[in-house]
Formats: structure tokens, C-alpha cells, sequence
């Protein structure tokens, strides 16, 4: 797909949409005072009052005369997208005027509550459709990219192995005129990536490097990387059967630096754009890569496996040295690294890690400006420590201490000093249904790495 389904919840007909109030528990009183009496009665007597995630039906002659949703933050997209699945199926629209910035969350948190992942089933409550005068192009761009990072996460592996994934950057690429190469197989250690060959070469599905260029080259130039497992096993130091169950989700990272990219292009910021995602099966087999192994890098540094579920950063780190050869404006990387980062954050909160303060700070505050939070964790170098190896130059890993912040460390050394990095730990998933987040597959600080982008380029 190179545009990704959006869910089916938008109308075009306003004028035979039901009337839809959207009002803040604040000045739900207000509102209530200039109603007719027969509505003060109905709400009062359910003692609604608009609280977050709250909606309640209005009757009228014909049965139904309009709805009430209660909103949070009326800029957070959230705050609305309990609406589509609450709301009977039929077209809605604002009741009232509503300011741009609030329009375009509502545009987008109900396009986020309408979603639900359909390919292997069909059936289930059609949502309510929400008719505007006319659609933001930007949040329907978000909305996409949103929709991709989910529909790539909740694909099954045999779906979207290495060569399924080829596909999907490969499809992009030719829908924005882009350039693409793809490095397949035994082709990895021929161009030096041999880290990336290690990790992919026990399965029965070729590892391979995915590459699209796009843009003008006096633009400044971007690169980013995304961590593509298709399935992680855990390798020879396998997982158990709870840690394995989601590991379809272990190409998020590489789900994320694609709808990112796919969102850059269709927005036409002036940027010169690189994506990078090796993408690999981390299987078991006669040809896994064994814990104790010293394997070789594309940066010339030697690597002793300590943990061969630790291959996130292996297929990363000869990405990573690819991206610095390029010397960009900027890198930025995104994986679903370390389960240590999940401890630290839990499932919500990306960890952000970076090398440039400016850089930290700007992802930072477009994530409050967009209501996609993420949280900045250290790149404390003396833990350096725990990757130490007494054969190699590196170990991939070696501690339980600190574990997201050691595994930052380790790509960070595969990137040039003086080159602008930030590295995103995320967990691309929820583990539970609340509305707008289906349990499944989720982009989290996309948006906000948009903003940023958008703010330093536009």
C-alpha cells in the first residue's frame, strides 16, 4: 500500500449531518442554561455534564435531534476520539464554530478513533462519520502517517517479513518519484554491511538494507534510520514464550522512519530526504549468529555478541555508519530498542536520546505543542562501562543496569562526532483498547517529529 487506508469515518454532506456539541466540562453550564427546558431536564436528569470521554444523546420529534461529547484539552486529538465509536452510525458535524486549531484536532482524534485494523476479518461497528466544511490537508497527511506506523505494526510477520517491507518502501518511493536500492543477501557483506548480514543470515528470508533518496540536494539533508526486525525470535538466546507473542511489533522503529518519510514528501518541506531501514528476521538456525561471536561492523568497530537478542543495535549500528558517511544536516533513528525503556517510561512515553541539546529541546516541545510526549533520558557515557569486551572493541551488551541509556551509547558510537543525533526508544504499541488507541500497533512521537522538522524547516 502506498497510501494507507484511512479509516471510514468522514462524510462530505454537512448539511445532512445531526448537529454534534462539543463543549468542555467548563463551559458545559453555560451551554446548558441557554438550552430549551425539555434538554435541561433529559441531561440533568442523567447528571451529565461533560466530563472527558463523556457523550450523551439529545432527543427530538424525529427521534433524534443531535449529541453532546465531553473534551479534555481541545488541543490534544484524544480529547475527541471517543466520539466516532460512542456516537450512533451517521453523519455529524459541529454544532458551532470552531476555532481552526480545534477543528484540526478534532479532524484528526476522530480519524483515531475511527480506526480499527481489518485485513484478516471483517464485521464490526461501523463508526460514526464526521462531516466539516472541508478537510485539513496537514491532519489528513498526520492521519495517514498515523495510520501507516499501525497498519505495518499489526501485520503479521508472514506478511510483513524483509522482502513484504522491501515492498512497502519500494511502493513509496515510486509514488513520490523517488530513488530506492534495496541490498539483498549475501550483497550485504559484498557493500560492507556485514553486521546486518550476522543478524539476518539464520533465516530463510534474506536480510536486506532498504534505501530511498527524495528531494533536492541544495535542501539540508536528513536521514532517517529505522530498525526493520521483522521478528525477533531473541535468537540463541531465545525468548520465552510471553517476551516472543508480540515480536510482529519489532519492525515499529522501521514502521515509524517510513511513514515519517511517506509524511516529509506529501507535506513538501524543503528537505533533502535519506530513509535506512535494515530489515532482517532475527531467526534460529544453523547459521545464527551465536552469543560469544566477534562480529565485524561497516565503522571498522569489532563487536563481541554478549546477548543475541540485543540485535536491534547490531543491524542498526552499520545503518547508522551509512547515514554518517552521507554527513547530514541531521540524523534521527527510531527502534523498538530496549524493554528497559519501557520500565523506565512505560508504554506511553517514548525515551528520547540525543546529542545536541537544541535538537532534544525542540523534539521536546513539539511533542507538547502536538500533544505527543516523549521524555529525554541521558547519554550518560561513563556506562560505557557495561559494553566493555575483553576480545572486541564493543560488547553489544553486558548489563542490566541501565539498559536503554547502554544501548543509546552503543549507536551513538557509530555515529560521526559533530553530526546532529537523536535516537527515539519506543515501544510503537498498546497493550490495551482506550479510545483512539486501539490495542495493536501505534505511532508515538511521529507527530512530534514532524513538528520539530516542520518548525526548524518549514
Amino acid at each position: 500500500m502506498t497510501t494507507p487506508h484511512l479509516p471510514p469515518g468522514f462524510a462530505s454532506d454537512v448539511a445532512a449531518a445531526r448537529p454534534l456539541h462539543v463543549l468542555a466540562a467548563a463551559g458545559f453550564p453555560a451551554w446548558l442554561d441557554a438550552q430549551p427546558e425539555a434538554t435541561r431536564a433529559w441531561l440533568q436528569a442523567q447528571q451529565f455534564q461533560a466530563a472527558p470521554g463523556s457523550h450523551a444523546l439529545l432527543p427530538g420529534a424525529d427521534g433524534l435531534a443531535g449529541a453532546v461529547i465531553g473534551i479534555g484539552d481541545p488541543l490534544d486529538p484524544y480529547s475527541y476520539a471517543h466520539a466516532p465509536m460512542a456516537l450512533p452510525e451517521g453523519e455529524w458535524t459541529p454544532a458551532d464554530a470552531l476555532a481552526a486549531e480545534h477543528a484540526a484536532a478534532l479532524q484528526l482524534g476522530w480519524g483515531l478513533g475511527a480506526y480499527r485494523y481489518g485485513r484478516y476479518r471483517t464485521g464490526g461497528r461501523v463508526p460514526a462519520r464526521l462531516a466539516l466544511p472541508s478537510l485539513d490537508a496537514l491532519q489528513t497527511h498526520l492521519l495517514e502517517a498515523c495510520v501507516r506506523v499501525r497498519d505495518l505494526v499489526n501485520t503479521p510477520t508472514q506478511d510483513m517479513g524483509p522482502e513484504q517491507l522491501e515492498a512497502q518502501v519500494r511502493a513509496l518511493a515510486q509514488a513520490y518519484g523517488a530513488g530506492f536500492e534495496s541490498i539483498v543477501g549475501d550483497e550485504l557483506l559484498a557493500r560492507n554491511f556485514p553486521a546486518i548480514h550476522a543478524v539476518g543470515r539464520a533465516s530463510h528470508r534474506a536480510p536486506r538494507l532498504l534505501r530511498l533518496d527524495f528531494g533536492d540536494a541544495a535542501h539540508p539533508h536528513l536521514v532517517l534510520v529505522g530498525k526493520g526486525v521483522c521478528f525477533d525470535t531473541g535468537g540463541l538466546d531465545i525468548k520465552p514464550a510471553d517476551g516472543m507473542r508480540n515480536m510482529k511489533k519489532d519492525m515499529g522503529g522501521a514502521a515509524h522512519a517510513i511513514a515519517l518519510a511517506g509524511l516529509l514528501m506529501a507535506s513538501g518541506l524543503p528537505l533533502r530526504l535519506t530513509l535506512l531501514v535494515p530489515a532482517v528476521e532475527n531467526a534460529i538456525g544453523p547459521d545464527a549468529y551465536r552469543p560469544g561471536e566477534v562480529i565485524a561492523t561497516r565503522k571498522g568497530v569489532s563487536v563481541e555478541i554478549d546477548n543475541t537478542d540485543a540485535e536491534g543495535r547490531i543491524v542498526l549500528c552499520d545503518a547508522l555508519a551509512l547515514a554518517g558517511e552521507l554527513s547530514p544536516a541531521l540524523i534521527l533513528d527510531f527502534a523498538t530498542l530496549t524493554g528497559a525503556a519501557r520500565i523506565a517510561l512505560g508504554p506511553d512515553l517514548p525515551a528520547l536520546f540525543a546529542n545536541d541539546d537544541a535538537l532534544a529541546g525542540d523534539w521536546l516541545a513539539a511533542g507538547e505543542r502536538m500533544r505527543d510526549p516523549l521524555w529525554r533520558m541521558p547519554l550518560w557515557r561513563p556506562y560505557l562501562r557495561y559494553l566493555t569486551s575483553n576480545i572486541a572493541d564493543l560488547a553489544n551488551a553486558g548489563s542490566r543496569m541501565a539498559g536503554a541509556v547502554t544501548a543509546a551509547l552503543y549507536l551513538e558510537r557509530f555515529v560521526p562526532e559533530g553530526t546532529p543525533w537523536a535516537h527515539l526508544d519506543v515501544y510503537a504499541w498498546n497493550d490495551s483498547a482506550r479510545p483512539g488507541r486501539p490495542a495493536g500497533g501505534e505511532a508515538l512521537g511521529l507527530r512530534a517529529a514532524f513538528e520539530m522538522l516542520r518548525a526548524r524547516y518549514g
